[in-house]
């Protein structure tokens, strides 16, 4: 599906690299105006990692964009490591990228995992963050895992069927389990393929018509181990329960703004609206004609339009 609405490409004026905690080095990269506004994008997953397309949804004229790879994802290294991998490494790999960067306060961007991730830094970390703009709004709850796993069956009935049926029938009642004993498999080719059966099911879940093009980047070898490796490995480890909805407070103050696609199957809209119950004071959008994927027509639209509303009026 075409999409017109991105804005031109453009590369990185700075790249580079940040060691944190062994084995972990993070890759890292600017887009944009050294002295622009600075916001930071934050990736989906666990593991999806920041693409060239990322960088499109800011005005480069304006901005200082900031994207990194989290841990174990992308062009950040060991791929698909899930040691010394929590929620709260990557907060303080924020933190430590904010400051080795030289910026005092920024706007956060995330979709998806990264609306998750978002929260829960804004949460940890308000003083520094001057707005929020997320999307597909997941919040790690055990409903929202179990959706996941088990009942996007309802809509997708085929394409669930492949992902249960790389399991054997005795196991499914553990889809979770089953998948991460074979993702930590000494069988390289058995985890490869366990892999690839979970990225290609998510890849295949996020777009409301189906797009090859989408879903063939989660076929890629890198990107299925890590997507794969992370989610199962924070769906199972996790464990924030109603934490984000909890610690709404701490963050009622910053302008927010939400993006949700309508038919969103990875991440339904009842998620956003379980968000504006406890936080009406942010925004919310509800895009008619959408799912899951930022590359949706009116997801992309949605979240440019935010974009230049901070640029135009520094809130989204």
């Amino acid at each position: 599906m075409a999409n017109e609405h991105f804005l031109p490409p453009v590369a990185p004026y700075d790249t580079g690299t940040l060691a944190v905690d062994e084995p972990h080095v993070l890759y890292w990269e600017q887009v944009g105006q050294p002295d622009g506004e600075p916001i930071l994008f934050l990736h989906g997953g666990p593991g999806a990692g920041s693409t060239e397309t990322d960088r499109r949804f800011f005005d480069a004229d304006h901005f200082r964009v900031v994207l990194f790879d989290q841990r174990g994802c992308g062009r950040s290294t060991p791929i698909g490591e899930i040691t010394a991998n929590t929620i709260d490494d990557l907060v303080r790999d924020i933190e430590r990228l904010r400051q080795e960067l030289g910026i005092d306060t920024w706007h956060v961007f995330g979709g998806s995992w990264g609306s998750t991730l978002a929260l829960y830094y804004a949460q940890a970390h308000p003083a520094v963050v001057r707005s929020l703009i997320l999307r597909g709004i997941w919040m790690m709850r055990d409903e929202e895992i179990d959706w996941w796993l088990y009942k996007v069956r309802f809509i997708y009935p085929e394409t669930w069927r492949e992902f249960a049926e790389h399991i054997p029938i005795e196991e499914r009642g553990d889809l979770l389990g089953a998948y991460r004993r074979r993702l930590d498999s000494a069988d390289p080719t058995a985890a490869m393929a366990a892999a690839r059966a979970w990225s290609v099911y998510e890849g295949s879940c996020c777009t409301l018509l189906p797009n090859p093009e989408f879903t063939e980047h989660f076929e890629n070898d890198d990107v299925a181990w890590a997507v794969a490796r992370l989610e199962a490995h924070y769906f199972a480890t996790a464990e924030l329960g109603n934490r984000l909805l909890d610690g709404v407070e701490a963050i009622r103050h910053i302008p927010t703004h939400v993006v949700h696609g309508r038919y969103d199957i990875i991440c339904p809209v009842k998620n956003a609206l379980d968000l504006q119950a406890e936080w009406p004071e942010a925004t919310y959008e509800i895009v008619p004609d959408a799912g899951h994927s930022s590359h949706e027509p009116g997801i992309t639209k949605a979240l440019i339009a935010a974009t230049n509303r901070v640029r135009d009026h520094g809130v989204p």
